[in-house]
């Protein structure tokens, strides 16, 4: 017996995806991108970002990408060409100049690279090495006072945090102390530190002879600021697990999880 065929009207209902941008919050975003003079300004541009935002946080592929944001190729050739021209990457460094850099944490932490991640038509590594864990990123930040980020590097997984710390320094306002677990113990590096005017608060290894006498242990109780904003941005999945071939690609989806520390400050 045939079943007697039944016609399903299409839903009018359907939800827009959930977004992540409040009014308040693009209109401080859109004045930073007219006076970086490299994005002109189009009504388009909030939903191009919020699909760019959508995408960071569910970690989905770009075909995927729910069609209220637009086609999914216009929105991901946006994309590509913001990360060229270091828009979004503008977008956190220009919230990120209001950071209280009296205190200074630094680290690293790494994430996985998806396969998808490899075979870039390119020479360079693209911040992907080997690692125990097979290829990875890792991302070096350093924070301020209060947590939030105030500048980040790359590297492949394997790249041991220091060779990432004096440039992690020097690219933050000056402060009074830089806070590091025992990764960051070198005589060089604490020199460094105090030729700036700043206090090397890094406690040495074990097997260290001088000791840590010198340690504030009440201050380097808040190194968990910089560990905390790691815990923050892994939350969005295209962060937590690199998918992007490009280096510079990757760098804007951090940038732009760093950017969305900062909005709630700016807009209230």
């Amino acid at each position: 017996m045939v079943s007697p065929k039944i016609n399903i009207p299409p839903r009018t209902d359907v939800a827009m995806p959930r977004t992540m941008l409040s009014d308040n919050a693009w209109e401080k975003l859109k004045q930073i991108l007219k006076s970086s003079g490299r994005v002109y300004n189009k009504y388009e541009h909030r939903n191009t970002l919020e699909g760019i935002l959508y995408r960071m946080r569910t970690g989905i592929p770009w075909r995927d990408l729910p069609k209220e944001f637009g086609d999914w190729s216009t929105v991901f050739r946006r994309f590509n060409l913001w990360s060229k021209k270091g828009v979004l990457d503008k977008l956190f460094e220009s919230l990120a100049l209001d950071g209280d850099a009296e205190w200074l944490f630094i680290d690293g932490s790494i994430v996985k690279a998806h396969q998808d991640s490899s075979g870039a038509a390119s020479d360079d590594e693209q911040a992907i090495g080997k690692s125990r864990g097979g290829n990875s990123t890792k991302i070096h930040l350093a924070v301020d006072s209060g947590g939030l980020p105030l500048y980040f590097e790359l590297s492949g997984g394997q790249v041991n945090d220091i060779v990432h710390a004096e440039s992690l320094i020097n690219h933050t306002p000056s402060t009074t102390s830089v806070i590091a677990d025992k990764g960051y113990d070198s005589q060089p590096l604490r020199d460094a530190i105090e030729v700036q005017g700043r206090t090397a608060n890094i406690p040495r290894r074990n097997n260290s002879k001088i000791g840590n006498a010198d340690m504030d242990w009440c201050l380097y109780r808040y190194r968990h600021l910089v560990e905390n904003a790691f815990m923050k941005i892994k939350k969005y999945r295209a962060v937590a697990t690199r998918y992007d071939k490009l280096a510079r690609n990757y760098r804007s989806v951090v940038s732009l999880a760093f950017m969305m520390m900062w909005l709630p400050i700016h807009c209230d």
